[in-house]
């Protein structure tokens, strides 16, 4: 079981419960300057709420950040969002401290980069805009349409089901249809928490965190997250990890999503465990 963090004393950096994980943390405060921070946004830097254009980065996380990112190699903000959302919801441009940022949105397609606050990107999969068109007809079929709610993000596209009256049933009704559409526009399905992501394959948060981290020659990676989708990121620090870089594995504590938290070397309590660990990051380094 991997430890969880007390968050009363803003200067205690907690201790995985792993070895792995210990290794881990000893290289990022031993070669800082090495380090990769990976971090999801929703959930893990901003509380989950019913309705995502809601969601705000924790009010003390672009403070903490600012104060750490300046220490290490990058900070990267892992994220299925596009990377402008990201952005605004995370508050994260022209602060200064903030220069070794990088937004990987829409799980890496795309990227918003602190220095010159500009994005690149490919061009979109055509799938996603035609499943999009075909949604509503979809979900007034199954009858899952009341309280349930589509999000625009652009490279993909989900269906939310937190504000259904049984948001668990919703969300089961809508597996198997909502897979069959993505496989017949060439697209898959990304379960998450009360939320069905439809995007093309091959881009998940595991793709991006280990492309960046090979891009910039990361010694070590510290990655926290708390979704399914951040089980990706998991196995690539794994696969760093198996190739000689050390990393940390971070849940932001979250009953709904327990396999994340039994892979984790450390679990914190939410956005706000995760502000404190960067904040004591922050103070253990030069």
């Amino acid at each position: 079981m991997a430890s969880h963090t007390d968050s009363t004393d803003p200067a205690a950096l907690p201790t995985p419960a792993t070895q792995a994980g210990r290794d881990g943390l000893d290289a990022l405060l031993a070669h800082p300057g090495k380090a990769l921070i990976g971090l999801d946004f929703d959930g893990t830097l901003a509380p989950i709420v019913a309705d995502p254009e809601q969601a705000r980065a924790h009010p003390d996380a672009v403070p903490a950040l600012a104060a750490l990112a300046p220490k290490v190699a990058a900070v990267a903000v892992v994220t299925g969002r596009p990377p402008g959302v990201a952005v605004r919801h995370g508050g994260f441009a022209g602060v200064p401290g903030l220069e070794h940022l990088v937004v990987l949105g829409h799980y890496g397609a795309e990227r918003w980069d602190a220095v010159t606050g500009s994005v690149t990107a490919p061009a979109p999969h055509p799938g996603v805009a035609a499943a999009r068109a075909e949604l509503p007809g979809l979900l007034d079929r199954v009858g899952a349409w009341q309280g349930t709610w589509i999000e625009e993000k652009g490279r993909a596209v989900a269906v939310h089901t937190r504000r259904a009256s049984d948001p668990q049933a919703a969300f089961e009704a809508l597996r198997e249809p909502l897979t069959d559409l993505a496989t017949r526009h060439g697209l898959v399905v990304e379960p998450g928490r009360m939320v069905l992501e439809l995007r093309p394959p091959g881009m998940d948060k595991g793709v991006a965190l280990l492309e960046y981290a090979r891009e910039i020659g990361a010694g070590s990676v510290l990655y926290a997250g708390d979704d399914l989708g951040d089980l990706a990121a998991f196995t690539a620090v794994d696969k760093l990890r198996a190739s000689g870089t050390p990393g940390v594995l971070v849940c932001s504590g979250s009953e709904e999503v327990t396999e994340l938290r039994d892979r984790a070397d450390l679990v914190v309590d939410g956005p706000s465990g995760v502000v404190h660990l960067l904040r004591a990051l922050a103070e253990r380094l030069p």
